[in-house]
């Protein structure tokens, strides 16, 4: 199957709901009668994704329901597959689970965990490797991995879509050996298929590459005024590429001068300049940004990729006051 095979089979635009501000739940809800094919929601700080997923569940009746993403050190495989099997029950089949090592400060900072125990793309590997099993193992799962084990209980017998966030080749090469779904964010646009042939090359024989959902998050920002939708884009870029490592690598691998200034600038506090360092090409490569009609024209020309099936927009969080426009602007069909 080729890749626009792939995306017309999938044709769907998903909405990633804020974290804070607006309540995530009555935000799904308006996406699902603007025609989104599918919700997420993410999970740093203030909002617990699992539990407001289950809202959002109830009160929706088709559109599909993702976690983008929760991070695989601070939950158990075994609470994880107990949640994305309840989810998936509930729904009545609607539920994906989207897994990611987040950021080192998330993990060090807020979780009190170890970022490099033994490794990211390793816990990364036996998390969702052992989450499939715990969900849709025959039998009775053991597992005896570096960084988990389980021994002796039974599988939950649910099917449950999981999605990697991947932005290295480590932890592209997890995506490539096990997931359903691939969630780049802040890899330039331009690269994704560069970056998606290097999870093409690492798939396994027994898997074919082409069923791999490619949805990455869109940062967009809607607004009358284009230089306001470029700082919100601005603002988005900078907080990623300052905080996270990652994020500053996949940025670099294109804009290795700006996403070093970028960085710089924001780790030594200077938070203004961190975002001024983000020039418009770059803003170009890694958002939707412009008056209704300008967005709605990148975005078609985003969808038309061969290599993108399902974009998830996501407003900046700085910028809550352009989600109405581009909630609207963006929609399928509109």
């Amino acid at each position: 199957m080729s890749r626009s095979d792939a995306a017309a089979e999938v044709n769907g635009v998903g909405f990633l709901l804020p974290q804070v501000g607006p309540d995530p739940a009555e935000v799904a809800v308006r996406a699902e009668e603007l025609g989104y094919d599918s919700v997420w929601l993410g999970e740093l700080w203030y909002t617990a994704a699992p539990v407001k997923l289950a809202e959002i569940v109830e009160r929706t009746e088709a559109v599909e329901v993702g976690a983008a993403i929760l991070n695989v050190y601070s939950r158990t495989p075994a609470t994880l597959a107990m949640t994305a099997a309840t989810l998936q029950r509930d729904s009545g089949g609607r539920f994906t689970l989207g897994l990611g090592t987040s950021t080192r400060k998330s993990i060090e900072d807020l979780h009190g965990l170890s970022f490099d125990d033994p490794n990211p793309a390793r816990r990364a590997h036996e998390c969702i490797e052992l989450v499939r099993e715990f969900l849709e193992g025959g039998g009775r799962v053991d597992y005896d991995g570096q960084v988990f084990h389980a021994a002796d209980f039974p599988a939950l017998g649910s099917r449950v879509p999981l999605y990697g966030a991947a932005l290295g080749p480590a932890n592209r090469r997890v995506v490539a050996r096990l997931c359903d779904g691939w969630i780049p964010h802040n890899v330039p646009f331009p690269a994704l298929p560069e970056a998606f042939d290097y999870i093409r090359e690492h798939t396994p024989p027994d898997r074919d590459a082409e069923d791999i959902t490619v949805a990455p998050y869109v940062p967009a920002a809607v607004h009358e005024d284009p230089a306001e939708a470029r700082d919100a884009i601005r603002g988005h870029v900078a907080y990623y590429v300052g905080n996270g490592e990652g994020y500053r690598r996949a940025v670099a691998d294109r804009f290795p001068d700006g996403a070093d200034a970028v960085a710089e600038a924001w780790r030594s506090g200077e938070r203004e300049a961190a975002r001024a360092a983000v020039t418009d090409e770059m803003v170009a490569a890694l958002g939707v940004a412009g008056t209704p009609e300008a967005a709605r024209g990148q975005f078609a020309d985003l969808r038309a990729m061969d290599v993108l099936d399902r974009p998830l927009v996501t407003i900046p969080q700085d910028a809550p006051g352009m989600l109405d426009a581009t909630i609207e602007a963006l929609a399928p069909g509109g």
